[in-house]
């Protein structure tokens, strides 16, 4: 696409970037509806993170991403924080305001629960909901279970101490022990992994699915592989399973809509696309 001299920017700060899908993404979407802008990678490196953010409205940014290892950083440095980054307690996504102030927001547990919804419409919030993970992903996910109306949610992690300790912050969570992991699953309406256990690379996620009902759904925030082991024995035995990707596609939708003007959508099109990319 040929760039005018009025094209809005906007972009993704990280250190590395170049793992980043996010330019590939929003330039689907910058194509596919013709706008007159760009989305680029911006490497920087950590001490120089609030200079560059500082920048962003000088430079006529719309705003930007944000991604490792930034996001606990950004969430100090910006002037004002939405109640859902408040929360989750780091930033994903800044926005430039007219008067130059920079608004921070996470969208990670936005973009959970649409891919949740998407992949799963028979999902409802009034049954427990099972997490594995007590990282800033399950964070994400915690917060946004809660907002979503989730009162019965059970934690669990293998460390058990940070597990308690994001139970504590949160509130109204039960944390069950490690081992106990596949005995919490009774009654359950959806399960889900935010940890790295079945990513590529990683060791697998070792648990027995005999005590979930078949009606509940099973996701994994992993995008890599596709369909982790997780997903493939809850799919063999008749569960709804819901991938990863689609939450990487959609946390990005509201960051797309206020830099560039225009509501994106999560088409299967664009899945293939980012897909040829993993």
């Amino acid at each position: 696409m040929i760039l005018s001299g009025k094209a809005k920017l906007a972009g993704v700060m990280g250190w590395p970037v170049g793992h980043s899908r996010s330019p590939r993404l929003h330039g689907f979407w910058l194509e596919k509806y013709g706008i007159d802008g760009a989305y680029l990678p911006l490497a920087v490196a950590p001490e120089k993170i609030s200079q560059a953010l500082r920048a962003l409205p000088s430079l006529g940014f719309q705003g930007c991403n944000v991604t490792i290892p930034h996001k606990e950083a950004v969430y100090k440095a910006v002037d004002h924080l939405t109640e859902r980054a408040k929360k989750i307690g780091a930033v994903n996504t800044v926005i430039v305001n007219e008067d130059g102030a920079l608004t921070g927001d996470n969208t990670d547990g936005y973009g959970f629960i649409e891919n949740l919804k998407a992949g799963a419409p028979e999902w409802k919030a009034e049954n427990p909901a099972v997490v594995l993970g007590a990282g800033g992903a399950a964070r994400g996910v915690l917060v946004a279970l809660q907002e979503a109306g989730v009162s019965d949610i059970r934690l669990t992690n293998r460390t058990v101490e940070r597990a308690e300790a994001l139970a504590a912050d949160l509130g109204g969570i039960t944390v069950i022990d490690w081992e106990d992991r596949s005995d919490c699953l009774k009654d359950a309406g959806l399960l889900v992994n935010t940890t790295s256990l079945g990513m590529t690379g990683q060791p697998p996620l070792e648990m027995s699915l005999e005590g979930l009902n078949n009606s509940a759904v099973v996701t994994d925030i992993v995008y890599s592989p596709l369909k982790t082991s997780l997903l493939e024995a809850a799919e063999t035995r008749g569960n709804t399973v819901v991938d990863g990707l689609g939450m990487l596609l959609h946390q990005a939708r509201p960051g797309f809509a206020a830099w560039f003007g225009k509501e994106p959508e999560v088409t299967d099109d664009l899945r293939q696309f980012v897909l040829e990319d993993l």
